[in-house]
């Protein structure tokens, strides 16, 4: 694959440069996507075979143990011509879904990259799920290896038996010893033979590459798989929501100092989309912190990193404001852009931002299965060096449609709305030129029926499918920015956490005490919403307060810690359509008129 096809699919936004008018930059702008892709060639493989690559740093880590290094792109590349090597001894051949369940620490980039260009699936799971999260998402994608390291392997070790597909465990870190393999054994070729070399498999962009598991509101969670092209998709918005100089041709030298840090875990797609890939894509330094949060930690990490360019939930932003007011009077701060999503920012935070931090916050909106599709740029450098105007960020506003995509709000027969009217925020199959959007996922994991309600059409046809629903509600104004509105089904957000209520019942509805449950969003400022669940009790059983801790442990040992319900109500009975659905609608709407009352 040349240099030429491999850039091809964000070069053509070099037209723009002339440019700082909004249409004129979609006006500009043609995918041109290579039929042969391979993610893994283009962030790391291109990079590791030029000049100096042992000196090109793709990963700056460190941990709260104190720990620190750096990776080279030399050294990712390597160790994951090792890693894919092994893989294959292993069996694992194209298409098979290999887990990696691990927080940010380069292993974790060197398990993508070798598993990309073995022509595999990565799937990458939270180190936050608990066993009975795990041993679903394992199940259903008939996963035949998982790397963990010790944050996870625990819960691993514990569904093991009920894997049957899942044929290896590879152990990292200080999980060594807990597993059928560990990871310098492997990468050392295990006593096998083993060789560091590794013909990479040639790719189609349309191949899968991704199966990420989005919760959802009927049903279990559903898989998305992800093909390789639709790392370009996401490129248009990661270089506007970041004020990039990418807009212009990647082999540009100009602002070669870009460092890259988020706290957003490496498992979602808002870690591995909008952070960790799209870095790596444009040769770049990215930061990983292995621990928690904490805004007095993400301070340091700004300055010790030089970090310049972030994604910052809205809660992090939150919580850095409050810990530090004015934070440039004790911390040396060079960010130039940070990029936020999950909920809305706020006027408070968009300006303190602003003021304290020097930057204009950049809104962006997506979802795993169509990401990074609309958002704010405030500025963009082009290839010149340049720096323009674009389309000003706007407080509140989920933005405009970056280049390349065609966004809409639609109505229920999938007619576009006149400015002013609610609808459903969807993207259309083909750009404004009538070429196919990279962006899109290729469908949910066995799951046609759901992958067909995602459109208004065929599904398989890019030319007849038409709009494909995001079920978030919007409204479009004159000059087509977008303002959210709410959630069309039952997802909600919280601390920039998607929930979906239908995995959290049916783990509620396991335990003796409880004969169902419903699980909604009450409204809180911090949070933007907590996770409230309502509980029918089983006959002979009474609500007390023992209860209600032992039903929110029951939650959060088997789920993720921020999906246990940090409130639960007992009710008598759920409110229930004619055919037999829980109404979530009805105790949503209860909970907001409280909050209203309350306020």
């Amino acid at each position: 694959m040349g240099k030429s096809s491999l850039l091809s699919a964000t070069s053509a936004a070099g037209a723009a440069d002339a440019s700082d008018a909004y249409d004129r930059l979609h006006a500009g702008f043609r995918w041109r996507v290579p039929a042969r892709f391979n993610i893994a060639e283009a962030c790391c493989g291109r990079w590791a075979r030029r000049p100096g690559s042992e000196r090109h740093v793709a990963i700056a880590w460190q941990n709260e143990a104190g720990a620190a290094g750096l990776c080279s792109y030399a050294e990712l590349q390597r160790d994951a011509d090792r890693l894919a090597a092994a893989l294959q001894r292993l069996g694992v051949t194209r298409g098979d879904r290999v887990a990696i369940v691990m927080p940010q620490r380069p292993e974790t980039a060197v398990a993508h990259v070798a598993i990309y260009q073995l022509g595999a699936v990565a799937m990458p799971l939270s180190m936050l799920f608990g066993p009975e999260a795990l041993a679903y998402r394992l199940q259903d994608s008939g996963a035949r290896v998982a790397i963990a390291d010790e944050s996870s392997i625990a819960s691993l070790r514990a569904v093991r038996g009920e894997c049957r597909e899942l044929e290896t465990l590879v152990a990292v870190g200080a999980a060594q010893g807990q597993g059928d393999v560990d990871w310098p054994a492997l990468l050392a070729g295990g006593g096998k033979g083993g060789s560091a070399a590794f013909e990479p498999v040639a790719t189609a962009a349309d191949d899968p590459a991704v199966l990420i598991y989005t919760s959802g509101t009927t049903g279990p969670p559903k898989g998305a798989l992800i093909p390789h092209r639709a790392l370009l998709g996401n490129l248009t918005g990661f270089v506007c929501s970041q004020n990039w100089f990418g807009l212009g041709d990647p082999r540009s030298r100009a602002g070669r100092d870009e460092v890259f840090w988020s706290p957003a875990d490496w498992a979602w797609t808002g870690g591995l989309m909008d952070a960790l890939l799209p870095s790596l894509f444009f040769g770049r330094r990215i930061v990983a912190w292995q621990g928690r949060f904490s805004p007095e930690r993400a301070f340091e990490l700004l300055e010790r990193h030089r970090v310049t360019h972030s994604f910052l939930f809205p809660t992090a932003l939150k919580a850095m404001m409050k810990a530090l007011p004015e934070p440039r009077r004790q911390h040396h701060i060079d960010l130039r852009a940070i990029m936020s999503a999950g909920e809305a920012v706020g006027d408070t935070v968009f300006e303190w931002c602003r003021e304290a931090l020097g930057v204009t916050v950049n809104e962006m909106f997506g979802q795993t299965e169509i990401n990074y599709i609309v958002g704010n740029c405030g500025s963009y450098v082009g290839a010149d060096g340049q720096r323009r105007a674009a389309w000003p960020a706007r407080a509140g506003s989920m933005g405009r449609g970056y280049p390349g995509h065609r966004v809409a709000v639609i109505d229920d027969e999938g007619r576009e709305c006149p400015p002013g009217t609610p609808g459903d925020v969807a993207v259309h199959r083909l750009d404004r030129h009538g070429d196919p959007d990279p962006v899109f996922f290729l469908g949910y994991w066995r799951n046609d029926a759901a992958t067909r309600a995602k459109y208004t059409g065929d599904a398989s046809s890019p030319s007849t499918a038409g709009w494909c629903r995001t079920g978030d509600t919007a409204v479009q104004d004159e000059r087509g920015y977008l303002w959210y509105q709410g959630r069309s089904d039952d997802m909600f957000k919280s601390a920039g956490y998607r929930i979906g209520p239908s995995e959290i019942e049916n783990c509620l509805v396991k335990h003796p005490a409880v004969a169902n449950a419903a699980v909604v969003p009450k409204p809180d400022a911090e949070r933007g919403a907590l996770v409230k669940a309502y509980v029918v009790l089983a006959p002979g059983r009474a609500g007390d307060t023992a209860l209600v801790h032992e039903l929110q442990e029951h939650v959060r040992a088997r789920l993720a810690p921020y999906e246990y319900p940090k409130e639960i109500e007992f009710i008598d009975a759920l409110p229930m359509t004619t055919t037999g659905k829980v109404q979530r609608r009805v105790l949503r709407l209860r909970e907001e008129e409280t909050a209203r009352s309350a306020g």
